[in-house]
């Protein structure tokens, strides 16, 4: 498909993503209706209005970059606060949800196997299946690594991909605004959003008095990217070390390569430990929030471009369809048990995004609705589900 910016003008590209990234911010900062929409969600809309009218393509080597690069590179910096003996008791909770939440996917999958299976055909539904659990547990890598286990054809696997993205964005809309409607706050608990309205008012910019602008210096600049750029250079040799390493002969080898060959999970340990160890030196280094988050608002812009809505009506109906049961029974899940076992509003979205969208969007979620305490819960159990998605879709292509 031709587009105005074509797909191998990588510098173009890229400073499209940052342009939609800094518009959104400004956005939100700037003006109420933006806020409550969320800056994440503003850039998932500029890409895919872009993306669909054929400005920007869908598929090119800088979205690419963002998700080899930037995405990892962001994880340290919102990570240099989070001194573990601090955050136990707010972590600790999140676990819990997050696998009931899974639970529901996996009852997802179950119930559109069986109602598409004659669409589809028998084993594009298992295949369908295998990929969207995987994914809905964990991430797009589940997706691929599902597509590759199951032996799904090339069209099923793009097809699924497309569905993916725009249901992925459209659900997004729906957790955004969950913690904001009144019938939810009257039966969920909400200590965070309660906690943000009594101190600056229902209809004040969180976002913009978060981010108020912040004495940062050189050094901090210099000691925040020398440390994320080592940090993530080191994960992923470990990770490469690891992944080769350690055979996959039976289920607990297999569970130990997937952690320690996981680059994501030992970023994220790295990380902490080392803030939790010292946590005078990280937990002082001025503007690492700030710039983080930026970082993870360019990957929002990303996985808003794929989302292409004339591929979605013309190849994948069928498979959105299947995608949103998935969905819809995860978040079912989420808020079933979420109130049955007294989890508040703000632990049950974020674990049922940390399902569907994976650990950086989920950390992308909360920072975007000033629930910074859920950052480093996010990105655990999110991350967790990059490893555990697999064992779900495998487990039920051999269900079926």
């Amino acid at each position: 498909m031709t587009t105005l910016i074509p797909a191998d003008n990588a510098w173009m590209l890229f400073a499209v993503l940052v342009v939609i990234a800094a518009a959104a911010i400004w956005l939100e900062q700037h003006y109420k209706w933006a806020a409550k929409v969320s800056a994440c969600v503003i850039c998932l809309i500029l890409a895919m209005a872009l993306a669909n009218f054929r400005i920007i393509p869908t598929d090119a080597g800088a979205y690419d970059f963002v998700w080899g690069y930037i995405v990892p590179l962001a994880i340290p910096f919102l990570l240099f606060k989070a001194d573990l003996r601090k955050i136990w008791r707010e972590s600790g909770r999140m676990l819990g949800i997050f696998l009931l939440s899974s639970f529901g996917t996996v009852a997802g999958g179950v119930l559109a196997f069986y109602l598409f299976r004659g669409a589809l055909g028998y084993e594009n539904a298992k295949s369908a299946t295998s990929m969207f659990v995987g994914t809905y547990v964990g991430g797009s890598v589940n997706l691929v690594a599902m597509a590759d286990a199951t032996s799904a054809g090339g069209d099923l696997v793009s097809a699924s991909i497309v569905a993916d993205n725009l249901l992925m964005v459209l659900y997004f809309f729906v957790l955004v605004a969950l913690p904001g409607i009144k019938w939810v706050l009257k039966h969920f608990k909400h200590p965070i959003v309660a906690k943000q309205a009594e101190t600056q008012g229902k209809d004040e910019n969180m976002a913009a008095d978060y981010w108020k602008a912040k004495p940062v210096s050189l050094i901090d600049i210099s000691k925040g990217f020398a440390s994320a750029l080592m940090i993530v250079a080191v994960s992923k040799m470990l990770a490469s070390f690891f992944g080769s390493a350690i055979p996959t002969g039976n289920f607990g080898l297999e569970l130990l390569n997937g952690l320690l060959g996981n680059q994501y999970l030992l970023i994220t340990t790295i990380t902490t430990v080392l803030a939790t160890v010292f946590p005078q030196f990280f937990g002082n280094i001025a503007g690492t929030q700030e710039i983080g988050t930026f970082l993870i608002h360019i990957f929002f812009a990303v996985i808003g471009a794929p989302a292409s809505i004339a591929m979605i009506v013309k190849n994948a109906p069928l498979l959105l369809v299947f995608a949103a049961i998935i969905v819809g029974m995860n978040m079912l899940f989420s808020l079933g048990f979420g109130k049955l076992f007294g989890y508040s509003i703000e632990e049950i979205t974020t674990a049922s995004n940390a399902n569907i969208g994976g650990p950086t969007t989920s950390a992308a979620f909360v920072i975007a609705k000033g629930w910074h305490e859920l950052v480093v819960p996010a990105l655990l159990v999110g991350t967790l589900g990059y490893v555990i998605g697999n064992y779900y879709g495998i487990f039920l292509f051999t269900l079926f």
